[in-house]
């Protein structure tokens, strides 16, 4: 385990480095982007180490392991995200931990999600992921909503009981015009961020860049990255 802490302390020292010069690079101060580690598929022993080291964020893409990951970590003072694709029928058990839901991108799942807050009593934020990618259907490869349905989709969250209107997510997109392209891409997010504080003020989290592009996202404005490899090391097989 000490082995462990020491590999994960490393890690995070060389990723705050890396967010620090790109603000520094870009005129911003470092207390402008917030990380948030994403733990998918290491276990909770691994969030504890990172709680520790003074980790305050990190995030889930699948319910099956965040579940039992949360419930094992609830002592621990962490803001839990979701960023994976959700089905409505896993709404409920997000619901009861994830205090952000980055993946909001149908009108459906916004009502399922304000149900279950109202539910269980709690105020869930919201980010509503941009597919820079969409087809002709309106969605990305990867989950997310058009830019052109932004407005309507943030309306519907705002208007929602139990929900919170954060702000905006994306993924860098891996075809389309943006292909390649990671800081034109974030810097088109800005864009609808600057559009939708118009309307919703407080809406201003911007959710972009990763491991390998969180430079470009610092460059661009982004308030939060969604940092793992970089932080847990490369991720085991899943069985």
């Amino acid at each position: 385990m000490t082995d462990r802490k020491d590999e994960l302390a490393a890690n995070l020292a060389g990723v705050e480095e890396r967010i620090a010069a790109a603000c520094d690079a870009a005129g911003r101060g470092r207390d402008e982007v917030t990380l948030i580690v994403v733990t998918k598929t290491w276990p909770a022993s691994d969030v504890r180490i990172l709680s520790g080291l003074g980790v305050r964020h990190v995030a889930e893409n699948r319910d099956q392991d965040a579940a039992p990951k949360a419930a094992a970590c609830a002592d621990l003072p962490l803001v839990w995200h979701f960023v994976g694709q959700l089905q409505t029928n896993k709404v409920r058990s997000v619901v009861g931990y994830a205090d952000v839901v980055q993946s909001v991108d149908r009108a459906r799942l916004v009502s399922a999600l304000s149900k279950e807050a109202v539910r269980a009593g709690r105020e869930v934020g919201c980010l509503i992921q941009v597919a820079l990618d969409a087809g002709v259907d309106g969605r990305g490869e990867r989950g997310g909503v058009a830019p052109s349905g932004v407005a309507e989709l943030a309306d519907l969250v705002a208007g929602a009981e139990g929900l919170r209107l954060d702000g905006l997510m994306t993924v860098a997109p891996l075809t389309g015009e943006y292909a390649g392209r990671q800081q034109a891409a974030f810097e088109r997010l800005m864009d609808l961020s600057t559009d939708l504080r118009r309307t919703h003020p407080a809406a201003n989290m911007v959710s972009a860049g990763m491991s390998a592009d969180l430079e470009q996202a610092v460059a661009a404005g982004a308030t939060h990255v969604r940092v793992g490899s970089a932080v847990l090391g490369v991720r085991p097989r899943l069985g």
